[in-house]
């Protein structure tokens, strides 16, 4: 995620120089074939390219609409687990209550632990939706557990399914009562809604046909223009025609940069440094020795 205010020339000419080399060749020739063939034929009205421009301005604002709100949700989805990670790990560590069977040191031990394998959740969800394969997760279970979800296709679902068996020995154990029993298990049940509305936005693949018939209709935006402008400021077409591409081409680039907001990208959501400050704000609520350190901005603009 972009965390600077201030975007940098080299990074624009990175991202785009390409594109404008592209841009400034379809309108060179473009103008070389109005020079050489369509003025003695037709001349292109200046209506055609006005009509298209419009059009276009309304697709490419749609198309940007929904990247963005693709963007915007999951970056909700990800707030609400911050919070309920935190909530999950405060009744955790203050519901479950000591007895005869269970005290002292195992109690202690026992509510790390369900503190630990949410920790175990939220990495494994977190290289699910960005499609790596990471190890991080067993770091905070148990090697009976890391054999129990052995051969799981969906990790973090089991690993969820865990914690309710927990809950339910904590309640057989007398640790909690029904009612804390309810209390735990909604904080389940809502992190398991947010994993199924991250999944749900990972797997909905953006209509591809927006994208094709957006690019479609910019390149010919482009030819149309310059062949519009040409009889009027002749070979400075190639220029105008260039600069209004270069408009609408990033424009459209950056809704496109956005469409898949869990990708490891500059302008994706920032999965390692979300699950990070959750794994330290849960590893300093149990008050563990090591705690990891924050993810750094990388170069000062943005954030994994």
């Amino acid at each position: 995620m972009i965390i600077t205010h201030e975007i940098r020339l080299s990074r624009i000419v990175r991202g785009t120089w390409k594109n404008t080399i592209l841009v400034a060749f379809t309108c060179s020739m473009a103008y070389f074939a109005y020079w050489h063939f369509t003025q003695y034929h037709f001349e292109m009205p200046g209506i055609i390219p006005s009509i298209l421009g419009t059009a276009l301005a309304f697709f490419i604002g749609f198309n940007n609409n929904q990247s963005y709100d693709r963007w915007w949700e999951a970056r909700k989805i990800w707030g609400v687990l911050v919070n309920s990670s935190r909530t999950w790990a405060r009744l955790v560590i203050h519901l479950p209550s000591a007895n005869e069977k269970i005290n002292g040191q195992n109690l202690l031990l026992t509510k790390e632990y369900a503190v630990k394998r949410h920790i175990a959740f939220l990495y494994s969800l977190k290289d699910n939706l960005r499609g790596e394969k990471s190890d991080h997760y067993q770091k905070y279970l148990i090697k009976a557990d890391q054999e129990l979800i052995k051969g799981e296709g969906n990790i973090h679902n089991a690993i969820l399914g865990l914690q309710n068996r927990e809950l339910k020995s904590w309640k057989k154990d007398g640790l909690i009562d029904g009612f804390e029993f309810l209390e735990l298990n909604a904080e389940l049940t809502k992190f398991c809604d947010e994993m199924g509305k991250s999944e749900r936005i990972k797997n909905t693949v953006f209509p591809t046909t927006y994208n094709y018939y957006t690019k479609m209709f910019i390149w010919l935006f482009n030819i149309a223009f310059t062949l519009a402008v040409a009889p009027m400021v002749g070979w400075r077409a190639i220029l105008f025609g260039t600069i209004i591409g270069y408009v609408f081409h990033t424009i459209h680039f950056i809704g496109q940069a956005i469409i898949n907001p869990f990708d490891p990208i500059p302008t994706g959501i920032p999965l390692d440094q979300i699950t990070r400050t959750i794994e330290i704000n849960l590893l300093e609520m149990i008050k563990e020795e090591h705690i990891p350190d924050p993810v750094s901005p990388i170069n000062d603009e943005y954030i994994m």
